[in-house]
């Protein structure tokens, strides 16, 4: 039988697809219990490598015949080797190639929706890390939001489309992933904007990003208007695009609402975070189509691999918006906040400018799943 490199775009496209796929993952328990690869219909046996090294002879009988099997580990060598293990009892398997490092970095444009005058959206949908960024298009001109370090896809899609970046837009200072919008603004001679309120320790030059701001692309076909949202952090900035679309940023989730503690202004900001969701949005037209930064679980992926859903449904189906008493929501924000990022200051200090980490340094701080949303 033979052994099959498995690219993390098949993965992912049997993710967004809802396909059954066996996953053995041979990293250690805790690695395993704190961020795999997620699928709605894939199942899981998680055997660490070392327990595997004399043999796979044990484990033949919980390997399924009927069904695609994948074999995961950190960085590829593991999965390999207990594939080709596999591969000599007579199984057809086949290995993540790159590991979870490169799912974590994986990203999939899918069109999220038609602008006026011809013009489109498009969103990234980084699967293995649920990050989300976007890039409007309109007549030659491009525009990107929450761009992440992979930056070289989104200059090579752009160049695809044969248009020009001219305005790359961070929603907020993100601290659970490495902005790749500074270095492309740089590649690009793009406009980077920045919140200002979270922008006080970054060290580079900046155009500052403020309610009521209007930026066109296109020749001013489309109009992206930015709203201050805080609650995530203290600068959060929506955008809403054409009137139709409302890029939430970290603010405000398909399933879940934005934390407010990576600063560790949990009690401070909480009140801004309802001010945001329950008076600022409220004020929103429902139909406006919500596009945020990340997404938690495969089930908020819409069947055409897009994550969206029109305001007014998040208003009567997100538990995060129907809390009436405003004390009851404090205390549900304060009190079920997951663990923070991974090197989540770090990640803070590079998007500042503070440090320059090289990239495998970046690929080691982002590891593991986002930790964003309250729970």
């Amino acid at each position: 039988m033979s052994v099959i490199a498995m690219h993390p775009a098949e993965v992912a496209q049997k993710a967004i697809s809802q396909e059954s796929l066996f996953v053995l993952d041979v990293r250690n328990k805790g690695d395993f219990e704190d961020w795999k690869v997620e699928g709605v219909n894939f199942t899981y046996l998680n055997i660490p490598y070392f327990d595997l090294i004399d043999g796979v002879e044990e484990i033949m009988d919980q390997i399924p015949t009927d069904q695609e099997v994948l074999v995961v580990c950190a960085k590829e060598g593991s999965s390999v080797m207990v594939a080709e293990m596999l591969s000599e009892q007579g199984r057809t398997v086949a290995y993540l190639k790159g590991g979870m490092k490169a799912w974590s970095e994986h990203l999939v444009p899918v069109k999220a929706g038609d602008l006026k005058d011809g013009g489109e959206l498009y969103q990234f949908v980084r699967i293995g890390k649920g990050c989300l960024s976007y890039m409007a298009v309109s007549n030659g001109e491009a525009a990107l939001f929450d761009a992440s370090r992979m930056t070289d896809v989104y200059i090579d899609f752009a160049n695809s489309l044969n248009v020009e970046i001219k305005h790359v837009f961070d929603t907020h200072l993100h601290a659970d992933h490495v902005s790749g919008g500074r270095t492309i603004a740089e590649k690009t001679n793009a406009t980077y904007w920045l919140p200002p309120k979270d922008a006080e320790e970054v060290v580079f030059n900046y155009q500052p990003l403020e309610d009521g701001n209007e930026v066109m692309i296109g020749n001013t076909k489309i109009r992206i208007d930015a709203l201050y949202s805080p609650g995530h952090t203290i600068g959060s900035t929506s955008f809403i695009i054409d009137d139709r679309y409302l890029l939430s940023g970290d603010i405000l989730f398909i399933d879940s609402i934005g934390r407010p503690d990576l600063a560790g202004l949990a009690e401070d900001w909480v009140g801004d975070l309802r001010e945001t969701l329950y008076k600022r949005y409220k004020e929103l037209s429902d139909e406006l189509i919500v596009l945020p930064a990340h997404f938690m679980i495969m089930e908020e992926v819409n069947e055409d691999g897009t994550v969206a859903k029109k305001l007014g449904d998040l208003y009567a189906s997100n538990h995060g918006l129907n809390i009436a008493d405003e004390e009851e929501f404090r205390n549900m924000v304060t009190k079920n906040l997951p663990p923070q990022p991974n090197a989540y200051q770090e990640i803070r200090h590079t998007n500042m400018g503070k440090i320059e980490p090289d990239e495998e340094k970046q690929r080691e701080m982002e590891i593991g799943p986002n930790r964003c949303a309250v729970r």
